[in-house]
């Protein structure tokens, strides 16, 4: 079977939803990224459209604004449309490729796969970016033809950037979309498809996590900073110049702290996994909503300084006493 894709919906825009907007802008599509309606709007300001999408508009506004530009070029901003879950849902009717980018928590995702079973057309095709729930549970209660073209398409942030993209089947995936996905992801979105079993974190999590998990652990007990980790597990040891923590804080704290979670809860039987716990310095990060890049702080601190060179001045925190 042939199959074109022109117009696709993002469901969600934090970090992760609005980059992933962006870049199937990059690759000539219409997109439509939906977002929930602000709970704090008073009942004047709900009658607003501009108020309701304000979550929606503000995420694609931050994202052009990175310095990791998300797009290949501006004007290709124009080609992403904004709304909101409660009023916008039925405009996936149109979409050819719905996919779900929302928190890591599963019963929310599926009341939004609920509402996409509602709206979607026949035949279109219907992905989670999920970083590491089993797709099979999101594929519970869905129609027959839902279940047959949904899979997930996980991408890493940022997603123009990150050259994996994994595409992970459940039992009843129709083989065409995995073959579709598969050349779709490498002729015309720039990428490295890697199909992968339905297993908690699939590949790159399940490892890349684990790892991460144990270079905390030694982190603290070895007394080592956040700027010495970060060269050691870089290009030193052929990986990103992010390192571990600034990975961290480039993912988001909040996303890390749910994966790891979900690989000790979803592997019972593997002692490396039921080893995993959240540090106590990540949980102050977690408590307090330094998450990351997304918030403005996490492992590292940005400052309005600058030092003799000029250079915006980035403070660290103290793994021990949970200072900058």
């Amino acid at each position: 079977m042939s199959r074109r894709i022109r117009k696709a919906a993002v469901l969600g825009s934090g970090v992760m939803g609005s980059g992933i907007a962006c870049h199937l802008a990059n690759a000539g599509l219409e997109v439509l990224m939906l977002d929930i309606v602000p709970r704090d709007l008073d009942e004047e300001a709900r009658k607003d459209p501009r108020a309701r999408n304000r979550i929606a508009d503000e995420a694609l506004k931050k994202a052009l604004k990175n310095k990791l530009n998300p797009l290949y070029d501006k004007r290709f901003a124009s080609r992403i449309r904004t709304g909101n879950f409660e009023d916008d849902m039925p405009k996936i009717a149109d979409c050819d490729w719905i996919i779900e980018v929302v928190v890591e928590n599963l019963d929310i995702k599926r009341q939004i796969f609920e509402q996409v079973d509602k709206y979607r057309k026949p035949g279109s095709l219907v992905t989670s970016n999920t970083s590491g729930i089993p797709i099979h549970l999101m594929a519970e209660g869905r129609s027959d033809d839902f279940r047959k073209h949904f899979c997930g398409t996980h991408f890493f942030n940022p997603p123009r950037y990150m050259r994996l993209l994994e595409i992970i089947p459940h039992d009843e995936t129709s083989p065409e979309v995995i073959d579709f996905f598969m050349s779709y992801g490498d002729w015309h979105l720039g990428k490295q498809t890697v199909r992968c079993k339905d297993t908690p974190g699939f590949i790159a999590n399940r490892i890349g996590v684990i790892a991460m998990a144990r270079i905390f652990e030694l982190a603290y007990e070895l007394g080592l900073s956040l700027s010495e980790v970060d060269k050691l597990t870089g290009p030193a040891i052929g990986r990103p110049k992010t390192g571990t923590f600034r990975l961290g804080d480039l993912v988001g704290h909040d996303t890390t702290a749910k994966v790891l979670m979900g690989l000790k809860q979803n592997l019972p039987h593997d002692p490396v996994a039921q080893r995993l716990e959240i540090p106590a310095y990540l949980k102050f990060l977690l408590d307090n909503n330094f998450l990351g890049d997304k918030t403005g702080q996490g492992f590292y601190k940005k400052t309005d300084e600058r030092d003799e060179k000029g250079r915006r001045v980035i403070l660290e925190l103290n793994l021990h006493t949970l200072e900058y």
